[in-house]
């Protein structure tokens, strides 16, 4: 089994921490906020307020649950268009109420099922991205297992992106990437090595800001993890409030206009040297 994969399975794991948890411990006061106010209550995505290190904030999480029944209620992460609007309406409160902005993903993909198809998912998707890139608090994005392809970034557009050590953030899932590459799924461990989909690799593609060391993996031992996620918000939110609102859309802005710019020069410096 190769590291990768190894990741991969514990970004997965069943016993690893889902959103509540993480909520329940770095923020105190938390109230729930439901409701997209045109259609209903999805529960893949919680959201409220309530204070991290005495600091009024909003939080958005994607939960996948634990308890099978959980599961179940929260569609196992996997969110419909009601749950994008919730919320971006969310995050204009936040805006609104001078609040900054955590969210904490953890989804295999936004649902791809015929009735989220039909309230326009990838509408959905595409909005909450375009809202994101103009909010004026600081926003900043946690990928706390798996980071699926557009349903992680409609609520990953932000100025700060941690990635716990044994989490992953891609395209796709490496079953799909596998389907489509080998027609074949099974070869899902194998391709997962060519995705670079690592907190390792994200760093080194400056695409993550920081990964938050788990020390044990979270399913083993939450504490040191939360503990290193907790001095890393306390870091970064005290550098961003300090910003005023222009800057901090312009730098969110500039982040993600620059990916895949460092890989190209990454690359084509190395094309030089052995061309040297």
């Amino acid at each position: 089994m190769n590291e990768t994969w190894k990741k991969v399975l514990l970004a997965r794991d069943p016993k690893r921490p889902t959103s509540k948890t993480i909520i329940n411990e770095i923020i105190t006061n938390f109230i729930e906020l439901h409701g997209d106010r045109v259609i209903g209550d999805d529960k893949s995505i919680i959201g409220g307020i309530g204070y991290f290190n005495n600091l009024p904030v909003t939080v958005i999480a994607q939960e996948k649950g634990v308890t099978t029944a959980e599961k179940i209620t929260h569609n196992f992460g996997m969110p419909h268009p009601e749950g994008y609007h919730k919320a971006i309406r969310l995050m204009k409160q936040a805006e609104k109420f001078n609040r900054p902005i955590i969210t904490i993903i953890d989804t295999p993909g936004a649902y791809p099922g015929i009735g989220a198809e039909e309230r326009g998912q990838a509408n959905a998707i595409a909005v909450s991205i375009k809202e994101m890139m103009n909010i004026k608090v600081p926003i900043i994005s946690i990928v706390l297992g798996e980071g699926g392809s557009g349903g992680a970034l409609a609520i990953g557009v932000c100025n700060k992106l941690y990635m716990f050590e044994n989490s992953i953030y891609s395209i796709l899932s490496p079953e799909g990437f596998a389907s489509i590459l080998f027609k074949d799924s099974s070869k899902a461990a194998e391709v997962s090595e060519m995705m670079k989909l690592t907190a390792q690799d994200l760093k080194s593609f400056k695409i993550a800001d920081a990964i938050i060391k788990e020390d044990e993996p979270l399913s083993i031992n939450k504490t040191s993890g939360i503990n290193n996620l907790i001095k890393q918000l306390k870091k970064d939110l005290d550098i961003l409030l300090k910003k005023d609102n222009e800057t901090l859309v312009r730098e969110r802005y500039l982040k993600f206009r620059k990916i895949g710019v460092f890989a190209s020069e990454t690359k084509e410096a190395h094309k030089h040297e052995l061309q040297e």
